[in-house]
C-alpha cells in the first residue's frame, strides 16, 4: 500500500468536520500516483457520494469529453475535490470544512508533484489566486516555482451557461502547450499569495 493510498482509507472514516455525518461515501480522488495534470474541484456531488468516485456524472462525462479532444484520458490525469464529503444539498463548502480537508488536499499535492493543476471550482481557484474573478483569468496560466496552476471554468457551469462551453474548450485546447512551454510562462506576481507549504497541518501522516 502507497502512502496515498493509505491515504484514502484516513480519509474514506473521517470525521473531522459535519460532513462526515451525512455522506454516504468520501470521495478521496483518483488517478495516477505521479499524474502530470492535477484538476481540484469543489466537493463530491450526488452520483460521486454514491459510488465514491470523482466526477462520475454529467459533469464528469463533460470532462471526460473535453480531455478526449486534447488526446488526453482520465487515466492519465489525477482528480481530486476541496472537500471530500458531499455537502448536503450540494451547497457550497463552508469555510472550516474546506479547512478540516485541506491537510489532505496538501498532501495529495505534494506526493503526486503535478506539473500543472487546473482549478474547476472557485475555492480551489482561491488557493492560488485570491480575490480574483474566474471570467478575468480562466485559461490564464501562471507558475509558481515548479507548479504551474491553469484556473477554468466547472464544467457543470458549462452545462448550465450552454455559452461556456465554447470558452471551456479553448481553455482545454492549450493544455498540450502549456505543458511543453511551462519554463517560459510568467510567474506569479507579488499581489498573488503562494500557498502555504504543509508543516504541522500534517503531522496526522
Amino acid at each position: 500500500m502507497s502512502e496515498l493510498t493509505d491515504m484514502y482509507a484516513q480519509i474514506r472514516v473521517c470525521t473531522k468536520c459535519d460532513l462526515s455525518q451525512s455522506r454516504t461515501n468520501a470521495v478521496p480522488g483518483e488517478g495516477p500516483e505521479h499524474a502530470e495534470i492535477m484538476f481540484i474541484g469543489e466537493a463530491p456531488g450526488f452520483h460521486e457520494d454514491r459510488q465514491g468516485r470523482p466526477f462520475v456524472g454529467a459533469a464528469g462525462q463533460f470532462l471526460d469529453d473535453l480531455l478526449n479532444m486534447i488526446g488526453m484520458d482520465r487515466g492519465r490525469v489525477y482528480i481530486t475535490n476541496v472537500v471530500k464529503c458531499r455537502p448536503p444539498q450540494n451547497r457550497e463548502p463552508r469555510p472550516d470544512e474546506i479547512e478540516a480537508c485541506r491537510p489532505y488536499l496538501d498532501r495529495q499535492i505534494e506526493l503526486i508533484q503535478p506539473k500543472v493543476i487546473i482549478t474547476i471550482s472557485r475555492f480551489a481557484m482561491a488557493r492560488w489566486f485570491p480575490n480574483k474573478k474566474i471570467s478575468d483569468i480562466h485559461g490564464k496560466p501562471k507558475r509558481f516555482d515548479n507548479l504551474v496552476v491553469l484556473p477554468m471554468y466547472h464544467p457543470a457551469a458549462a452545462l448550465h451557461q450552454p455559452g461556456l462551453k465554447a470558452v471551456l474548450e479553448a481553455d482545454f485546447k492549450r493544455v498540450p502547450q502549456i505543458l511543453k512551454e511551462m519554463a517560459q510562462l510568467p510567474s506569479a506576481e507579488d499581489g498573488e499569495a503562494k500557498p502555504k507549504p504543509p508543516t504541522e497541518q500534517l503531522s496526522m501522516f
